[in-house]
């Protein structure tokens, strides 16, 4: 049985990627899509027709639940063509301000990542099977204000980078997509306690085309899919130029 996997698939990039998947790859048997709100989960089941689609309600950073979901697999023993690392988030604030959620944006955008590709990985099509993994821009440079969330970013493109080369060999490619601001509902929550800048909300990316192209950079094997060439000037700029000079204008 081939199937997809998308975790924080309720809202925003991850529910694009199932929308998007569902339409694009014809093979697939099932859709896993993964998140705490069952609801959301069971509204978009009943969106999608033409393949079936698996509604499994859990906290990725829950022991509990991971060690039922590692059940899950064993017990279905299926091919996971896709794997889709959607879940995150990411708070704005100083380090000071934000307290347990400094440990939360570690415990969900990296460490609940890590496992889920632990997981994964034996069940994958050695042959030909992605890894899809939401990075950031804020991964290209540290952000303050934004620092716990920007680190664990750059956590996930190290990672991504790193796993595309171990994994080439074997036909598993991983993929890193890096948008700047995408107009989600990322937001609602990482403005609790400050606004987001200006100039963030003045290059707002649509989802639905961020995750199209990072589908195309997947297919086509690129260790990393950045969309807008606003985003593609800030990595540039931030490889020529020193960090502690970059933060001076961002912070």
């Amino acid at each position: 049985m081939n199937i997809a996997i998308v975790t924080g698939a309720s809202s925003g990039m991850g529910r694009d990627f199932v929308l998007q998947i569902s339409k694009r790859f014809a093979t697939l048997d099932e859709i896993w899509i993964i998140a705490r709100r069952s609801e959301r989960l069971e509204e978009l089941k009943k969106s999608i027709t033409n393949v079936k689609i698996r509604p499994i309600s859990m906290d990725i950073t829950n022991s509990a639940d991971m060690n039922s979901f590692e059940k899950k697999l064993k017990e279905t023993n299926p091919c996971v063509r896709i794997l889709v690392n959607g879940a995150g988030y990411g708070i704005i604030g100083q380090f000071t301000e934000l307290a347990e959620d400094n440990i939360g944006m570690c415990e969900l955008n990296c460490v609940a990542l890590t496992k889920m590709i632990n997981l994964c990985l034996p069940y994958m099509n050695k042959k030909n099977s992605n890894i899809i993994n939401l990075a950031s821009s804020a991964a290209f440079c540290p952000q303050p204000s934004f620092a716990v969330y920007a680190a664990t970013k750059s956590y996930v493109l190290s990672l991504s980078t790193a796993l595309n080369k171990e994994l080439s060999k074997t036909g598993i490619r991983v993929t890193a997509v890096c948008p700047g601001p995408v107009d989600t509902e990322f937001f609602d929550k990482a403005e609790i306690y400050h606004n987001v800048k200006l100039y963030k909300k003045m290059v707002r990316a649509k989802s639905h085309k961020v995750v199209e192209l990072a589908l195309n950079d997947a297919y086509r094997g690129r260790h990393i899919s950045i969309y807008g060439a606003a985003m593609n000037l800030f990595r540039f700029v931030a490889k020529i130029l020193p960090h502690n000079f970059i933060v001076k204008f961002i912070k």
